[in-house]
């Protein structure tokens, strides 16, 4: 004999079964979107940082078309912001004969014999010389689906900063770098580096005796605070005080 409970049910246990399945779909969420990024990087080249919903109509076509067996077509059509009729639209394009799959080859082979340099229409004008005529929009679109991009040289920025000038002092070594003793004559010079968390500059004080480093510093403006810490070292280095090294330099402090 079956008895049948007619007491209501647990709520905790079905805030913690809510709860459950609200973690399975935000998994299922984060799976999709880690899906996406990877087919895109995979496919179109576009690394693992794209914007998934800028994506052109057609590469997201494509997507779709990658992962449909996976994920329902409602699913990542919303996910990537895509229409249905833009789908089925590209779909078709996609699955027909590509007419410009001659000029693919040809726009891809100029832009990378040019170094990655040539806009659409220095591209447009070379394909003109080998007989294959374009319109400035066609040769656009090809190269947006191809990942053409113009590589563009990263302008420096300007700075108007010259450095702390002082008056010139008399040229006493005039070129002459032989020296007969230690601390007799000194050389100094600031040098510039570039590495990829930007510019330093190394500040040196050299020995014309025998070439040895007396002192130096790095820093990353070449200000008068740079050479002055440079010389302070320098001076600490001499033992007798009777020595008076003589300090040549170029360096636009005016040491």
């Amino acid at each position: 004999m079956k008895f049948i409970s007619d007491s209501p049910p647990d709520p905790q246990r079905l805030a913690l079964e809510q709860q459950i399945e609200t973690l399975r779909r935000d998994v299922w969420q984060l799976q999709l979107e880690h899906d996406l990024l990877k087919k895109a990087n995979e496919l179109l080249k576009k690394g693992l940082g794209v914007n998934l919903p800028l994506l052109s109509n057609r590469e997201k076509t494509l997507l779709v078309d990658a992962l449909r067996e996976t994920y329902a077509l409602v699913d990542l059509f919303a996910e990537l912001g895509l229409a249905r009729s833009s789908y089925f639209y590209h779909r078709a394009q996609l699955l027909g004969a590509d007419k410009y799959a001659q000029a693919r080859l040809a726009i891809t082979e100029v832009f990378k014999r040019n170094h990655s340099c040539y806009g659409y229409r220095r591209l447009r004008a070379s394909l003109g010389r080998q007989q294959l005529c374009l319109s400035e929009k066609v040769v656009q679109r090809l190269m947006r689906q191809e990942g053409l991009i113009v590589v563009t040289p990263r302008r420096r920025r300007y700075g108007s900063y010259l450095g702390e000038i002082s008056p010139a002092p008399e040229n006493l070594i005039n070129r002459d770098f032989q020296a007969s003793a230690p601390n007799e004559k000194w050389l100094t010079d600031i040098t510039e580096f570039q590495i990829p968390a930007g510019k330093v500059y190394l500040s040196p004080m050299i020995d014309c005796f025998d070439g040895l480093v007396v002192s130096w510093t790095i820093g990353t403006r070449p200000d008068a605070v740079l050479v002055n810490t440079m010389l302070d070292a320098a001076i600490e280095t001499v033992a007798n005080g009777n020595d008076r090294p003589v300090v040549h330099s170029v360096s636009p402090t005016g040491v």
